[in-house]
């Protein structure tokens, strides 16, 4: 093999490091992407939730305005700003997942491939690039030759 068409060493796994640590830490490393989407769609739900009281807000002063007082201090003091978990809005629910189970997540994942494998990142993932290229082949490389990534 070319040496040119080899991955950087970030992405090859370290002398004496099996299959099975290789594949235990790619399984610990979809975890936590799905960790991070399930994140993502929290603050979703976050943003979303906010312009829902926003827009509430609106609608009451719609119905303010159009005769219905008692509908609007009915949602006004029901259910503009009400929290949507006990004692919570959404962004302290952000903020408790993100300072607890989030970062413990985080923090234990990359433990794991500093104590295993030197803190190498996306091994299994690197690994399965290898075998699936077509060595030698355009658009097949093992990194880009633009300058973005160190050769091996």
């Amino acid at each position: 093999m070319d040496e040119q068409d080899k991955p950087t060493t970030e992405h090859r796994r370290p002398q004496g490091v099996d299959d099975a640590t290789v594949e235990a830490l790619g399984k610990l490393s979809e975890a936590l992407e799905v960790v991070e989407d399930a994140r993502g769609h929290l603050y979703g739900f976050h943003r979303l939730s906010g312009m829902a009281d926003l827009t509430l807000g609106e609608a009451v002063d719609l119905f303010r305005e159009a005769g219905h007082g008692e509908l609007a201090d009915r949602l006004q003091t029901e259910l503009v700003g009400r929290n949507v978990v006990q004692g919570r809005w959404t962004f302290q629910v952000v903020e408790e997942y993100d300072d607890d189970y989030y970062a413990t997540f985080k923090r234990l994942e990359a433990s794991a491939r500093d104590d295993l494998v030197g803190g190498r990142r996306h091994l299994f993932e690197a690994e399965m690039k290898e075998d699936r290229r077509t060595h030698g082949r355009a658009h097949h490389e093992a990194v880009p030759h633009d300058g973005s990534e160190q050769a091996p």
